[in-house]
């Protein structure tokens, strides 16, 4: 009897460090059969879910001086962290170029970037810059231009499609498949079926 009680007492004592010595074997033996990592990160993707929404607002833009440099009204925007864009229904744009021209812009639907320096217009498209006359006396015409889609650079006063579009200048109107302007430059280029109406000034 009292051997059987000597022997649990010596299983009791040994019992803990049989069992560090078990995990400690256990350990190992996971560490041995995991597979090597390879280095490579998986990087989660990213969802094009908006991130934030506005409704029924406007948005403005300053220049160095503090003057308004374009204002962007719309009914709903939505911002996409993925693509770093505004996606905006029915929108309407103001704009100064540097001598205070301004510029209006209107569509069904706006994609901008986040600076505002780029603008699509899509569905319904209208861009009209209006007239001016430059401290020198030279007037320039009305321009307006009209089209499914508009790709309007704000910063370099450039308007462009790769879809038809109607141009209005003054009392002239021309139509074409393409459209590249370049307001800096007073470059305008029309390709494809190019349609054109002058209407000779009065004198």
């Amino acid at each position: 009897m009292y051997f059987l009680k000597d022997l649990w007492d010596r299983f009791l004592l040994y019992l803990p460090l049989a069992l560090m010595a078990l995990l400690a074997l256990g350990t190992y033996w996971l560490v041995r059969t995991t597979p090597e990592s390879t280095g490579a990160t998986v990087t989660p993707t990213q969802s094009h879910d908006p991130d934030y929404f506005m409704n029924d607002f406007s948005v403005r833009t300053f220049d160095a001086s503090g003057r308004v440099r374009t204002e962007v009204v719309g009914d709903t925007a939505r911002h996409y962290p993925d693509t770093q864009v505004i996606e905006i229904d029915a929108i309407r744009v103001r704009s100064f170029d540097v001598q205070g021209r301004l510029t209006i812009a209107s569509a069904r639907q706006g994609v901008t970037n986040d600076d505002s320096s780029e603008l699509q217009l899509i569905g319904n498209a209208v861009v009209v810059q209006e007239a001016q006359t430059s401290p020198a006396g030279k007037t320039t015409p009305r321009m307006e231009y009209r089209g499914e889609f508009l790709h309007a650079f704000l910063n370099t006063e450039q308007i462009k499609s790769h879809k038809p579009v109607e141009l209005l200048r003054g009392s002239d109107r021309f139509s074409a498949d393409t459209l590249d302007f370049d307001n800096i430059e007073q470059v305008l280029q029309l390709r494809g079926r190019v349609r054109g109406t002058l209407v000779p000034k009065a004198h």
